[in-house]
């Protein structure tokens, strides 16, 4: 049987803009980006229904999710 290395592809694209080469821990809910320990904010967010205009509501399971540095600062800006 062959040893089996796992291999991590994603990067985190904050750390990836700033030269540096960090493995993606996870990735953002809305845009999908790949994210560090150091970008990743993980806490309960608001619940978008996908229609326009935006109109966020209060989860009533409060779940967290993770969210990248961009859109937590644009859902905060818009909450």
């Amino acid at each position: 049987m062959k040893n089996l290395q796992r291999v991590n592809n994603l990067k985190c694209y904050l750390c990836a803009k700033m030269g540096k080469d960090v493995d993606a821990v996870a990735a953002c809910i809305v845009c999908g980006m790949g994210v560090c320990m150091e970008h990743a904010i993980y806490e309960p967010t608001p619940v978008w229904k996908g229609d326009y205009p935006v109109r966020l509501e209060k989860d009533i399971e409060n779940m967290r999710r993770i969210l990248c540095q961009p859109c937590h600062e644009a859902l905060k800006e818009n909450w």
